[in-house]
């Protein structure tokens, strides 16, 4: 028992370790202050208009999407990630440290990784690979360069759903449907989740053999509660734009003055054409680079590849099963989603919103019965990892 404690702690240690490892080489590459707050911060904007009583800004910042209505100017983004940043403004004022702060969010959700992989039986060394590689070997680790309005709300996100799929493993339902709903006030396409979970749920219960009306009664306070968050939304929307599902990005200039349109089945074409097949690189003016507007979210995400070769391999061995075959539906459902958007995430390192995806994976591997990642595996991710660490150097946005 201590031994296994002694190889859980130095698995953490070496993980924490490599983290700052890589942190800390970006920001020295990019000459870049960890402490600095971000120019592009929506989200401190709102948290200090909030404590002056007021849900719009007062004034334009023509760098920022800000939504306009009514002749006011209101943060055009789903508000939960302005809560911590709400608390933490006595402290820093209108400087809060976001970069940081989205950087707090990657480690939790590192952490949160491990522990949930340890408690499913993978060894400490196998959780700590599978933790960071599907952490930062992927489109997220450029996002922790620093902490403009769009990151913070991916990393947020990607790290509340992760907290409500490790409390889902322990069967606190409630729990987990609390920060799914936090997770939605992050990315509201995050909102196809919710079924996931509760299905998931729902089957382990029944195999238990708990009978429907107890796996409905345990399901409540999480749903009500759930709804509760989603009313509060609603409410604040409709305080700000009159209506209970805006957020704000219709009532952006590109959309509501210039004639764009944010989600439209005209966009999915050329969407599935540079984000499910686009090649990385093309000609710059000093040689080869990264595409500026986004290439495969396989190549970016290469989780997400292998999480088709699983469903391959499982389907060859006959080892589908009602969650995975669910998990699969309702990830296609939300690719298909995303891939109606306008810009899948405009510049960035390959596709950013890819990151909303990860969770399915992580999902995946909850039904894995081999422990242990394969060569070939890690091979495919660490070279995941080497091009996100040059996309870092590329995207960085301060």
């Amino acid at each position: 028992m201590r031994k296994n404690r002694n190889r859980d702690s130095m698995a953490v240690i070496i993980m924490s370790l490599l983290f700052l490892l890589l942190i800390s080489f970006i920001h020295w590459k990019l000459q870049y202050p960890l402490l600095s707050a971000s120019a592009y911060n929506s989200y401190t904007l709102q948290a200090m208009a909030w404590r002056a009583g007021s849900a719009d800004l007062g004034m334009n910042y023509p760098h920022l999407e800000l939504a306009i209505f009514q002749g006011r100017y209101f943060v055009s983004f789903p508000p939960v990630p302005s809560i911590p940043i709400y608390f933490l403004s006595f402290l820093f004022a209108d400087q809060v440290p976001d970069g940081l702060l989205i950087k707090g969010y990657a480690f939790a959700a590192l952490i949160k990784l491990w522990y949930l992989f340890r408690r499913i039986g993978f060894s400490a060394s196998s959780a700590a690979c599978w933790a960071f590689m599907m952490c930062f070997a992927s489109s997220m680790l450029p996002l922790l360069t620093s902490g403009a309005v769009w990151y913070q709300a991916q990393v947020l996100a990607f790290l509340l759903m992760i907290a409500a799929i490790a409390s889902l493993d322990r069967g606190n339902i409630t729990g987990s449907l609390i920060l799914f709903a936090l997770a939605v006030g992050c990315r509201p396409p995050n909102v196809l989740f919710g079924p996931m979970i509760i299905s998931i749920f729902a089957i382990r219960r029944h195999r238990a053999g708990e009978s429907l009306k107890t796996v409905s009664r345990r399901l409540m306070p999480g749903i009500l509660i759930g709804m509760l968050i989603a009313v509060l939304y609603g409410m604040y929307n409709f305080h700000r734009f009159r209506n209970p599902f805006e957020f704000g990005h219709n009532y952006l200039p590109e959309f509501s003055f210039q004639g764009g349109t944010q989600f439209s089945l005209s966009h999915l074409g050329g969407n599935i054409a540079q984000y499910l097949f686009s090649l990385p690189f093309e000609q710059g003016a000093y040689g080869f680079q990264y595409k500026s507007f986004g290439f495969s979210f396989f190549l970016a995400n290469p989780i997400l590849m292998l999480m088709i070769f699983w469903f391959i391999a499982d389907m060859y061995k006959k080892r589908m099963m009602p969650e995975k075959w669910f998990l699969l539906i309702l990830m296609l459902s939300h690719l298909f989603f995303l891939l109606l958007h306008r810009t899948f995430g405009g510049f960035q390192y390959g596709a950013r919103y890819a990151v909303d995806l990860i969770p399915y994976a992580v999902l995946y591997l909850l039904y894995r019965k081999n422990k242990k990642p394969l060569c070939a595996e890690m091979l495919v991710l660490f070279l995941g990892l080497v091009m996100s660490v040059f996309g870092s150097l590329q995207f960085a946005i301060f």
